[in-house]
């Protein structure tokens, strides 16, 4: 017998008390969360590594606490292609929390994936608050990780509690796999991703993961991720000089590398901002209705400046070729003097549509760029960096079930969507695990403002994402593997 749900009474019996439960457990979540975010768990070479090592230990002692995994630790792996000093040990990646419990009566199991690592926070003076003291303010929780990605941690953490507490409510285990991943890298490039999976392997496997590092379509509106750019992204040095010379005296006569390098980056766009190189494809992806005054607001465009690229807004960016400037090694205004500089350096980041191979684009680019250096300048390129494109195969069963979990914990039916960014380490995930449904969810929201100053968490939003996690871990629970 089922509702008229069509779930049996008992499973919805079940559902109901774990709605109360996520509920009841909700300000213990909310404070050690913000407790996760005081630790400024920067993985970048230039910062303190103790403090990564810090939040997985935090990280490893509320997963201990739940009383659901047979193990929980706290591992690392070498980083790909890492040989180290000949003679020496490996060099290391920054510290992953995992844990496992094994999967009972023929029950499924599902891999959890979070990140624990943060972007460095920036400039103090441009942050409204201290960017790793939380601070809720307009409903949301302000500080570097709040949302990307210590809310992914809490909601796996948070949906397992509730999870575990209702059925113990019950008087009964959980029949579950559960396996968990929390990343301590992932904003430093996954640079031992590929090396833990392998070494991890049997520790992880399972038949769906979640990656809960992604966004929903906003403050109202869930979604499940079905479309990610890939990315390339590398140093260009533009030479024209052997030194320095006065500007007053050669000015007009010698090209300086300041020059050059104008001309030559401004041949990777049309006229219109959509990019110009050759061999860059465009993926055919249906998007939702989005238009230019919903972009005006969700970037903070200002009057006058007219958006770029050509088609629909949202094809622009999940599914076409983006190319960005990120930093160049010059003289700043403060140094400046008056002088033809001999080189530049710049860092080149693109991102490509899915379909396309990444290093099929990183060849069409620098040869772009080659062939175009003006003057005769001297071109080089070091360190490319090159990251899959992902799309979702969504005709498996977790699909469905992540959908309708989402559908009944926020009350609307979710949206299907792209996202301009790149997780290049999913291609990793099916490579070694290619019978599993690859699941991406998020906390986030347009703006959340990951990466950047003021980085903050919808609160209500994140109370929905964490019931759709507890709701399709009770599914997942009642199911038959």
């Amino acid at each position: 017998m089922t509702d008229q749900a069509g779930q049996r009474p008992e499973q919805a019996a079940l559902e109901a008390a774990l709605r109360t439960t996520v509920e009841a457990q909700f300000a213990r979540t909310m404070e050690d969360l913000r407790r996760l975010v005081r630790v400024p768990s920067v993985s970048w070479p230039a910062f303190d590594p103790a403090h990564v090592a810090q939040s997985a230990e935090a990280i490893a002692e509320l997963l201990r606490d739940t009383g659901v995994f047979d193990v929980v630790d706290i591992r690392r792996a070498p980083v790909a292609d890492g040989e180290g000093v000949e003679g020496a040990d490996p060099e290391l990646g920054q510290p992953a929390v995992v844990a496992r419990r094994e999967a009972r009566n023929g029950r499924p199991t599902v891999l959890l994936y979070a990140h624990h690592d943060v972007q460095p926070p920036g400039r103090d003076d441009d942050w409204l608050t201290p960017p790793f003291e939380p601070t809720e303010r307009d409903g949301r929780l302000f500080g570097r990780g709040a949302a990307d990605d210590k809310a992914g941690v809490m909601a796996h953490i948070g949906a397992i509690r509730a999870l575990a507490a209702a059925a113990e409510a019950e008087g009964r285990d959980l029949d579950l796999g559960i396996a968990i991943f929390i990343e301590g890298e992932e904003e430093w490039a996954s640079q031992s991703f590929g090396n833990f999976l392998r070494e991890n392997r049997e520790l992880l496997a399972a038949d769906a993961i979640i990656v809960a590092d992604s966004s929903n379509w906003d403050t109202e509106t869930p979604a499940l991720t079905v479309a990610l750019r890939g990315a390339v992204a590398f140093n260009m040095s533009v030479r024209t000089l052997d030194h320095a010379l006065h500007s007053g005296m050669h000015g007009g006569a010698v090209p300086d590398a300041m020059l050059a390098t104008v001309r030559l980056l401004d041949t990777l766009w049309n006229a219109d901002g959509s990019v110009a190189v050759d061999g860059l494809i465009r993926a055919d992806i249906d998007t939702p209705e989005y238009d230019e005054a919903r972009l005006r607001e969700e970037s903070g465009l200002l009057d006058g400046v007219s958006p770029i690229g050509r088609g629909e807004i949202l094809s622009r960016v999940w599914a076409q070729p983006a190319i960005t400037i990120t930093g160049i090694d010059a003289p700043d205004v403060a140094n400046a003097s008056n002088t033809l500089i001999p080189s530049v350096r710049v860092r080149v980041s693109a991102r490509i549509a899915p379909g396309q191979d990444p290093a099929a684009a990183y060849a069409a680019i620098t040869k772009h760029l080659a062939d175009r250096a003006p003057y005769g300048a001297r071109v080089e390129f070091e360190g490319g960096d090159l990251g899959q494109a992902f799309l979702v195969d969504t005709s498996g069963w977790a699909v469905s079930e992540v959908r309708g979990a989402m559908a009944d914990a926020w009350q609307r039916e979710p949206v299907d969507i792209g996202v301009g960014g790149s997780i290049p380490f999913i291609a990793e995930l099916v490579e070694e695990f290619p019978a599993a449904q690859i699941l991406v969810t998020g906390v986030e929201d347009p703006d959340g403002r990951a990466h950047s100053p003021n980085e903050s968490l919808h609160i209500e939003s994140f109370r929905r994402s964490l019931l759709t996690e507890a709701l399709f871990l009770a599914r997942l629970d009642a199911r038959a593997g």
